[in-house]
């Protein structure tokens, strides 16, 4: 992973403002984009109750970082500088350092606007609550992703931002 978030670093340079830096990264996808894309190993009835609430579930927090006027896009890195939480469209990340490239910043929020970014464990990896202006979303990573350093980044250029 930590393949990943070098390539995140170095691809985000291009959107970054004079003096600014990635101070840590990793690779998300909106809470429920899982659960969506699960084969039908339990049968066609289970694949689709499945993709249906991990739908759902998917549309939830993409609506909710829209109306926070963060934008999710997908796949997407998030990133974290001394100054601003990023959202950055990379191409599908395929695995063994390929793909991940960054394309695009889709969206960005000052440091003053994000309330909280909070990692939890979950059994093949972890979940992301970001809020940003007051509102919730959520997003799922590998197990591997730096999730950790993300969160202790923003603490910390948070607590270092003049205020």
């Amino acid at each position: 992973m930590a393949r990943a978030e070098t390539k995140i670093k170095d691809g985000a340079a291009p959107f970054l403002e004079d003096g600014e830096e990635v101070l840590a990264a990793f690779v998300a996808r909106p809470r429920g984009w899982t659960q969506s894309n699960a084969s039908a190993g339990g049968g066609a009835l289970a694949g689709l109750v499945g993709g249906t609430i991990g739908g759902k579930k998917q549309e939830k927090n993409m609506a909710a970082a829209e109306e926070s006027g963060f934008e999710l896009p997908n796949p997407m890195a998030l990133a974290i500088t001394e100054r601003r939480l990023l959202a950055l469209k990379i191409r599908s990340p395929i695995g063994l350092g390929l793909g991940g490239d960054v394309k695009e910043l889709t969206s960005s929020a000052p440091l003053g606007d994000v309330d909280s970014i909070e990692v939890k464990r979950l059994a093949a990896g972890k979940t992301v609550t970001v809020t940003v202006r007051g509102v919730r979303f959520v997003l799922e990573v590998g197990a591997g992703a730096n999730a950790k350093g993300v969160a202790e980044a923003f603490e910390s250029a948070k607590g270092a931002a003049p205020a």
